[in-house]
């Protein structure tokens, strides 16, 4: 029996070893002879070695095998054949074995004497014979953990066993860290290196935690701990008791727990006193130039001095740099110190780089002993610098300083201002509010007072605390609509998206109420967006006109018009523009290096991307969107990331995978006080039953998106819409269609007249599926009608299936084929599994011949292959493409490489003509 996968679902302890895991199955299912029966997992300490052979015991179990372990110790390394006896003692003394063999094994393990010399041979056979014997009866698993520490005997015999298994029921687990491999083990059989994890599979770790870390010491937490589990679970516990303190650089300095002095700082102590203070120099500078060091200690031989550490494996000297074996020997080092040490470590390397400012400015910051206005006007100069770099966290943590070392109260205040800003820019709404918070008790000035309350908004809506955003930003949005409209007007746009995402009508209101008393702003994007965000479906004849006189002054450079814009033609259905617009944001951001609003602008691009049919470069942006907000702590954009992601997989036809992703995405969130994304959460849990075939709970689902109003009302005033045409679907299946008919009539009663066509298509498609006469043709062409819906391909190809599958059940087979071929080739190219099958099962039933070859071989393209060769036969350029699906033009032409031999094509002229014999008759 073949297991395809070890289940590891978040929260079992095991996140971001996909790979690993699936190498763990394969060794197991190769006791049956199918594969490799020895692996060896290396990794460095704390790198998750022992999670993975626990969860490979665990699984061995749960097969039926029987599991046998050791765990190397040092200090048993020098007992001969400790580790093969604490391995083999279950199976002892071999009962069934040959007299020979078991005199053998007790002479072996102490249990009885004997005159002649031990064999080596008859030893190593004699362990062979007893694991024959014990695998005869049951499946053995052998588990060697932390291999290094076994004693040389014990390795001498468990490399002749793991050489012989061949043929025997039996499979071999090594673990050891990566430095220290045992010399039988270190060539021979396949190795899985345990690295560190993926940036988003630490966050995902972080928030498993029981105080999850947020803000800024998110990030430093994640820097320090470089991937590395154990770290990460360390660092979290030591910062949840409160003991931090601050590198040279403006890091947080988080104290090493007993188990990480353990793993990273076991050998200080006992180091020269000359070796400890050149280990000194190199934590406070915070870079590996070994010429900086000589020029900070000109009177000391630093190569000498770090060669016992060298020895030790705690750095490596070489190319005229020092490299730290870990982060976290540099902060050992650093904590390890006294101030008045490490005061006279910065002063020397502030002297040794007087040619390098902004180094210098953070030396001479951490040897301060009072505030200094000198030293907090080189850091601000050095934020400066940073900025137009495009390092806004550099430019955050520089002013933060400067704050702190600035003597006078308003100048004070106007840096930690600032320092907000840089950290929005850089990510990190925890760190914004913790700073502008402080701003009002330096400074009585009302701008300055306002501007910190703007972004104390943003960042408490990015953090999912809508209503807390919303009230503080129309507060301050009213209180400045006289004396500061253009201020007024920008924080009405940041309340905007608050509002929109919380879906309150009472915010909506708040919101107009506002906007009527501010004039003289002049802002057209943040006006055409937060006016957009009051109304989107029944003012869309007066928004079209504001959004395009915005687009019009639309600056290409402008962060906020970009931002505001791509939001307002995402409401207003203008997706293609909306795709065009946020991706220009992206490279604007992308330039400046600006990671704050990269998660919101990408999420919103992941969406219409979604919407336009690109769900590859789609899922793409999902996923670099969740890394994104994991780490800078943005909730809102971490759970909408994975719901889209989820609906993906639903649609691709992972019913299972997405329930499990949708339900993670939303535990401990009140989704009451965020009514886009319960909206959104119901469409991916809907849509994954339906996949399922369950189709009275996605109906359940889908409804829930609506009120029980006596005349129902969407519960989102702009999303729920959009769910409509899938409700209707649901319902003919789940014999609701009484009752969606009551939500269709009201919702479309409520809606303006002035539709979107999109919203339009919906409401046709919804009202064709539930009517019981023949109007309903009419509404499915209506939904069909015109090449403005070609915006939105998977909500056409759903009209078009449901259409052809209408027209063949009234025996119209020939005019249901052009449908429902149009319906197969837009799930195929989207891979959206559950639809094409259905598609293709209809077209079968209505009498299309067989695919011929060139759709078979069509067929075997990837979403992703499919997606590239389509744009290419367009006519496009490698280049074109890679900007239309944000990868880069090597990688458009290492998949055409791929396209052309399954296609049986030469040239790109051949694209057109392979791709369209793929078309249904």
């Amino acid at each position: 029996m073949t297991h395809a996968a070890i289940e590891h679902p978040a929260g079992a302890g095991i996140l971001g070893r996909t790979a690993e895991l699936s190498r763990l199955v394969e060794l197991l299912d190769a006791v049956h002879g199918t594969g490799p029966q020895v692996l060896v997992l290396t990794g460095e300490p704390g790198a998750g070695k022992s999670t993975l052979v626990d969860r490979a015991a665990d699984e061995g179990r749960a097969r039926g095998m029987r599991v046998l372990r050791v765990r190397g110790s040092e200090a048993e390394s020098g007992l001969g054949l400790s580790g093969v006896h604490q391995l083999l003692h279950p199976l002892l003394p071999g009962r069934t074995l040959a007299g020979r063999q078991r005199e053998t094994l007790q002479r072996a393990f102490g249990t009885a004497a004997g005159e002649e010399a031990l064999d080596q041979l008859s030893l190593c056979l004699s362990v062979l014979a007893l694991v024959d014997e014990a695998a005869a009866r049951q499946p053995l698993l052998l588990v060697v953990d932390d291999a290094q520490w076994l004693d040389l005997g014990s390795v001498d015999v468990l490399g002749f066993l793991a050489r012989r298994l061949e043929g025997t029921p039996a499979v071999l687990l090594l673990a050891a860290r990566e430095e220290a491999v045992p010399a039988r083990f270190d060539r021979d059989f396949p190795h899985v290196t345990v690295g560190p994890l993926s940036r988003a599979a630490a966050g995902l770790l972080l928030d498993a935690q029981p105080a999850p870390p947020r803000g800024r010491a998110r990030t430093q937490i994640l820097q320090q701990a470089a991937g590395n589990p154990l770290a990460l679970i360390e660092l979290s516990r030591a910062l949840a008791l409160g003991r931090t303190g601050t590198l040279q650089d403006g890091a947080a300095a988080l104290p090493l727990t007993a188990r990480l002095e353990k793993l990273f700082a076991a050998d200080l102590p006992g180091l020269p006193a000359a070796t400890r203070e050149a280990l000194l120099l190199v934590a406070a500078a915070g870079t590996g130039s070994l010429a900086d060091l000589l020029r900070a200690a000109p009177s000391t031989d630093v190569v000498e001095a770090l060669a016992p550490a060298e020895r030790a494996g705690l750095v490596r000297v070489a190319d005229g740099q020092v490299l730290l074996r870990h982060p976290l020997v540099r902060s050992a080092v650093y904590q390890a110190a006294s101030f008045p040490e490490r005061r006279k470590a910065h002063l020397a390397l502030a002297a040794a780089l007087a040619d390098q400012p902004d180094r210098r400015a953070w030396h001479l910051a951490a040897a301060a002993t009072d505030r200094d206005a000198d030293v907090a006007d080189a850091l601000a100069e050095s934020a400066e610098r940073a900025r137009a770099r495009g390092g806004h966290a550099a430019a955050a943590a520089a002013l933060e300083r400067a704050a702190e070392l600035t003597p006078t109260p308003d100048l004070r205040a106007r840096r930690l201002l600032q320092a907000s800003q840089a950290a929005m820019f850089a990510g990190h709404p925890q760190w914004v509010g913790e700073m502008s918070g402080r701003v009002g008790g330096l400074t009585e000035d009302p701008r300055l007072r306002g501007e910190a309350l703007l972004l104390g908004g943003w960042a408490l809506g990015v953090t999912l605390r809508h209503d807390e955003a919303v009230g503080l930003l129309l507060g301050v949005a009213e209180a400045a609509a006289a004396s500061a409209p253009d201020l007024a007007l920008g924080t009405l746009s940041t309340a905007a998206t608050s509002v929109y995402n919380s879906g309150a009508p009472f915010h909506r209101a708040e919101l107009e109420r506002i906007g009527a008393l501010i004039e003289g702003a002049d802002d057209p994007a943040a006006l055409a967006w937060y006016r957009a965000v009051i109304d989107p479906h029944g003012q869309r004849a007066r928004l079209v006109p504001l959004m395009e006189h915005a687009l019009a002054a639309m600056s290409d450079e402008s962060l906020g018009d970009l931002t505001a814009l791509g939001g307002t033609t995402w409401i207003l259905d203008e997706t293609e523009q909306a795709v065009r617009i946020l991706g220009r944001t992206m490279d604007v951001l992308r330039r400046a290096g600006s990671a704050g609003t990269n998660a919101t602008v990408m999420q919103a691009l992941a969406l219409a991307l979604y919407e336009s049919g690109s769900w590859t470069a789609a899922e793409s942006a999902a996923q670099d969107a969740f890394w994104m907000a994991t780490e800078g702590g943005a909730d809102n954009v971490t759970v909408g990331s994975c719901l889209l992601q989820a609906t993906l997989r639903a649609l691709r036809g992972d019913h299972a995978g997405a329930r499990a992703q949708a339900a993670e995405a939303v535990r401990g969130v009140d989704l009451r006080r965020s009514l886009s994304l319960q909206v959104r959460h119901r469409y991916a849990v809907g849509t994954a039953a339906f996949v399922a075939g369950d189709h009275a709970d996605a109906y359940e689902q889908l409804r829930a998106t609506f009120t029980r109003d006596y005349r129902p009302a969407p519960v989102h005033y702009h999303a729920s819409a959009y769910c409509l045409g899938d409700l209707a679907a649901a319902a003919v299946r789940a014999g609701r269609t009484d009752d969606a008919r009551t939500v269709v009539d009201a919702v479309e009663e409520g809606l303006g007249p002035d539709r979107s066509p999109r919203l339009a298509a919906v409401l046709h498609r919804a009202t064709a599926l539930l009517s019981d006469s023949e109007d309903a043709e009419r509404h499915f062409r209506a939904a069909l009608a015109g090449s403005a819906v070609d915006c939105w391909p998977f909500e056409k190809a759903l009209a078009h299936l449901e259409f052809g599958e209408w027209l063949r059940r009234r025996r119209r087979s020939a005019e249901a084929r052009p449908h429902l071929g149009a319906a197969l080739e837009c799930f195929e190219r989207l891979d959206a599994r559950p639809w094409a099958d259905r598609a293709a099962s209809e077209l079968r039933a209505a009498g299309a011949p067989a695919a011929g070859a060139a759709a078979v071989a069509v067929s075997e393209l990837t979403a992703q292959e499919r997606q590239i060769a389509e744009l290419a036969a367009q006519g496009l350029t490698n280049r074109d493409i890679a900007a239309r699906l944000y990868l880069s033009p090597r990688t458009v032409g290492y998949h055409l490489h791929k396209v052309f031999p399954k296609l049986g094509i030469r040239a790109r002229a051949q694209l057109r003509d392979a791709l369209s014999k793929d078309q249904p008759g």
